[in-house]
């Protein structure tokens, strides 16, 4: 029997550990019968390493989403790998620290603009570089964090989650004409890296496993990356501009 997403070919951004979401579903793809390739800023040597981690070891290639010039090569650099990508994870974001922690009033326009760029623009950035490498029922997979409320602490980050949303709806409809899906997988929260790095996380927990009506558990990123794998899949042939729900049904939830 043939997997979910045998013969498909990936790129997945965002492996930092092998805690992280990215990773988790990079693994469970390829388990699927993906071929994947992975892309790392920064300590490339240290997602290298998390690579190798891999049921097979994939090639990573070096990619920050505010760099013009690397955008740019993407596909090239993709294209010595693979032949071409059926679909695109999109797990990348960044909140300078004054984005964070309470200081929503204070945060400097620069730093906000940061935020913004990595972690919304970019969802468009990536999409448009891997554009010469994709055809019509490729699909492109966003990371979200529900954005419709205020969190507490999520401050500017939460803002530009919502722009993440946003932009995700406006790019289903520019590449939807060339038969490319773009949707995002709301996940609720989870202990990684990324998450630690936000100051008072800890009050998410306690609600989401005491409301959520399928529990949760934040150290179990596995049905997450089942779902960003079923969005890429062939199996949702006209579900695009869409936020697909990973939290457990906290989201549809009162008090």
């Amino acid at each position: 029997m043939s997997g979910l997403l045998e013969g498909k070919r990936l790129l997945i951004t965002g492996v930092i550990t092998d805690a992280s979401i990215a990773f988790h579903t990079a693994r469970v793809a390829q388990e699927q019968g993906a071929t994947v390739v992975l892309t790392g800023f920064g300590r490339m040597s240290l997602v290298e390493r998390i690579a190798k981690r891999l049921p097979e070891p994939a090639p990573v290639v070096e990619l920050d989403v505010a760099n013009t010039e690397q955008l740019d090569s993407l596909a090239a650099r993709v294209g010595e790998h693979v032949d071409g990508l059926d679909g695109v994870v999109h797990s990348v974001g960044f909140a300078p620290p004054s984005c964070l922690g309470g200081g929503f009033l204070d945060a400097p326009w620069e730093d906000v603009a940061t935020a913004v760029q990595i972690s919304a623009y970019s969802l468009k950035s990536l999409a448009v570089a891997c554009l010469p490498l994709m055809g019509p029922g490729g699909s492109v997979v966003g990371m979200d964090f529900d954005a419709r409320q205020a969190w507490p602490g999520y401050d500017w980050m939460g803002v530009a989650k919502a722009a993440l949303e946003s932009t995700s709806r406006y790019l289903a409809r520019e590449l939807g004409p060339k038969g490319i899906r773009v949707n995002l997988v709301a996940a609720g929260p989870l202990a990684t890296m990324a998450a630690r790095s936000i100051p008072g996380f800890e009050q998410f927990q306690q609600p989401w496993e005491e409301r959520a009506p399928l529990g949760w558990d934040k150290n179990d990123v596995l049905p997450v990356a089942k779902t960003v794998c079923g969005v890429l899949s062939d199996w949702f042939p006209t579900t695009t501009g869409s936020m697909i729900m990973a939290d457990g049904g906290f989201h549809a939830m009162g008090v």
